[in-house]
């Protein structure tokens, strides 16, 4: 595809994008930064994790953003006492015929709410993340596919709530992006406030359809990423594994670098994000801004770093401040 022609079509495409961005507008304030990667894990066919307290509007963004698509969608409110057959299914026995029937559980709809994701014990963990990552579910000994679009999009309490359960490294593995949010500021609170406590809801459109959604995918895969910027998105995943090597004294605070998963979907979503800024090329900044949201969760830091409150967002920053720039 010429240049000219993928401008051309990245400007074309971006009209839709701010159609959605304007339905989601109706239902939620600010969150600029959550809208972003609600629509790039959309766009990508990622899977997403968002994180915040309760109250902060996470499921109510995530629903607003599967009305804008005429896709299936189904919210699972994830329970301690939830089983994996409530997730995806099960055989029912018929005695008038003695055979077996399946009943699909809710697993299959194109786009799933995984609410407070971490509240349901590990053998529902499992379930979902043959899901997540195979994209087909097995029931007895059917196997199954999932529609297409399938896409997860969880929503977790931070692990000091009471009641949770941390995620497997595994299936947190298989997000692409992990979102955390924060409390509004003044304006938008008040915002909140009088939208919530004094007007009507307003009802959201649906307003792209699957073969439009499929086109942005496959759009997406054509932004121009330069040789230069992938050898440093190379150089970024591989500092969280050997920082020694590009001499950041960061060695003691991490237990697991990023897997090469982090190196996929870090190209990925700088496409997707570098697409979203009305561009048909990443540059390195696209890179800095969507990186933290790709590795914070793919880093396992060591007893050191948590008993110094080190975070994996700081050593983010640490390695970018180090890792030289094309």
């Amino acid at each position: 595809m010429g240049v000219e022609e993928l401008n051309r079509l990245v400007e074309e495409k971006r009209l839709l994008v701010n159609s959605i961005k304007s339905e989601i507008s109706k239902v939620l304030v600010g969150q600029k930064d959550l809208i972003d990667g609600l629509l790039i894990g959309l766009f990508t066919k990622g899977h997403l994790l968002i994180e915040g307290v309760p109250g902060l509007a996470k499921t109510s963004a995530v629903k607003a953003l599967a009305s804008t698509v005429h896709a299936d969608f189904k919210r699972i409110q994830f329970t301690p006492d939830l089983l994996p057959a409530d997730l995806v299914g099960t055989e029912i026995y018929r005695p008038k015929t003695g055979d077996f029937t399946i009943k699909k559980g809710p697993v299959f709809h194109n786009i799933i709410l995984a609410d407070e994701i971490n509240r349901a014990p590990s053998k529902v963990q499992s379930a979902l993340l043959e899901a997540m990552q195979e994209r087909q579910v097995t029931i007895g000994n059917t196997t199954f596919a999932l529609p297409d679009p399938f896409l997860v999009m969880a929503t977790q309490n931070p692990i000091e709530q009471e009641g949770t359960y941390p995620l497997p490294e595994a299936q947190v593995d298989r997000f692409m992006l992990k979102l955390i949010i924060d409390y509004p500021d003044k304006n938008e609170e008040k915002q909140i406030m009088e939208r919530v406590g004094f007007e009507n809801a307003s009802a959201v459109e649906h307003i792209v359809t699957p073969e439009k959604l499929a086109e942005i995918v496959l759009l997406i895969k054509e932004i121009y990423v330069d040789e230069k910027l992938k050898d440093y998105i190379v150089d970024i995943v591989f500092a969280t594994r050997k920082p020694e090597d590009f001499e950041i004294d960061i060695r003691d605070y991490i237990q697991y670098g990023a897997s090469p998963r982090a190196t996929i979907f870090l190209s990925l979503a700088a496409r997707a994000y570098a697409f979203l800024q009305g561009r048909a090329y990443v540059t390195p900044q696209d890179i800095k801004t969507i990186a933290p949201l790709v590795l914070r969760h793919r880093i396992i830091l060591t007893y050191e770093a948590e008993a110094e409150d080190i975070t994996t967002d700081q050593i983010v920053r640490r390695i970018f401040d180090s890792v030289e720039v094309p």
